[in-house]
């Protein structure tokens, strides 16, 4: 990945842009795998250490979808969204420690993560409304109106793909910058309220990233709910 001068990982096989974000990406899978692992090795009726915190995890992703969609269905899609949070804040974390690479800083894996949104989205959409009434609802509330509305829509779902990607990229990779030219210009104990501001950072483009991925799916099957 450009903007890093040298990684603990690019020392085994390489700093070549294919080697990087294969190694940060399985190494980042790993520490997910780690965390649920460690979380119900020892369930507790009174959660403590991992458990606790990864309970306020979920609890907390459940919350940001039931303002969109309704506590149930929050529940119903935690762990996608769940999922997809925890990938992309370890990664970004991974990002802020010097001599590793956030994958995130990567639109390839960026890209990869807005299509599997897009794509999941729009199939509950036909699976739960139909394909005639889910593309009815794109044409607007009016026939005469459909010619114009029918490829708005199109556009307006297609950029959200673009907007998913080159968001959670562009602040990724701007903060990798900025903490490369931070590390080369001053001592390290100087940067550690960079550290502070990358990681809160981070953590919001993790937030980001899941209520939107609730809001599109709420987009997709409310026009079913609605009818309940």
């Amino acid at each position: 990945m450009e903007g890093r001068l040298w990684t603990i990982l690019g020392t085994i096989g390489g700093h070549g842009q294919f080697w990087l974000i294969l190694s940060h990406l399985v190494l980042t899978v790993i520490i997910v795998l780690i965390l649920a692992k460690l979380s119900t090795r020892k369930l507790q009726l009174v959660p403590t250490g991992t458990q606790n915190v990864m309970e306020s995890y979920i609890q907390g992703v459940i919350a940001i979808g039931a303002d969109s969609m309704g506590e149930k269905n929050a529940k119903r899609y935690m762990p996608l969204i769940g999922t997809l949070g925890l990938i992309i804040f370890v990664s970004n974390m991974m990002g802020v420690i010097p001599g590793f690479e956030s994958v995130t800083g990567n639109i390839n894996f960026t890209l990869a993560l807005a299509i599997l949104v897009f794509v999941y989205y729009n199939y509950l959409g036909f699976k739960e409304n139909g394909a005639k009434k889910y593309l009815g609802h794109m044409m607007g509330p009016v026939p005469v109106l459909a010619p114009l509305m029918f490829p708005i829509e199109i556009i307006s779902h297609f950029s959200r793909v673009i907007s998913l990607s080159f968001r959670l990229f562009g602040s990724v990779k701007g903060d990798d910058m900025f903490l490369m030219v931070l590390l080369m210009l001053v001592p390290w104990v100087a940067p550690l309220p960079g550290f502070f501001l990358l990681t809160a950072f981070g953590l919001l483009q993790s937030f980001i990233f899941m209520i939107l991925t609730y809001v599109y799916i709420a987009g997709s099957i409310m026009m079913s709910e609605e009818e309940h």
